[in-house]
């Protein structure tokens, strides 16, 4: 059984490693549920690289809450313009 951390209070993510045939989309929706739930002043990628750090010798890396943490991780696209008025002038 794996172990309840301090920065998953909830067992969220720690429930999502034990339910077999999960799949990806469901587990970003359990991933969107442990995020809402991080305290105000945490930094959300630093708690994600804790849990990733821990989980990770639990699962095997093909686990889809594992890829879902480890996308947390990176970088967001930048931003682009994709029209509008700006666009056509």
């Amino acid at each position: 059984m794996i172990e309840t951390v301090l920065f998953d209070p909830k067992g969220l993510i720690r429930d999502a490693f034990a339910i077999e045939g999960i799949n990806a989309p469901e587990c970003r929706s359990i991933f969107l549920d442990w995020a809402l739930g991080v305290p105000a002043g945490h930094d959300v990628r630093t708690e994600v690289g804790r849990l990733v750090a821990h989980y990770a010798a639990y699962a095997p890396a093909s686990h889809p809450m594992l890829e879902t943490l480890r996308a947390a991780l990176q970088n967001p696209p930048v931003p682009r313009r994709r029209g509008g008025r700006g666009g056509r002038v």
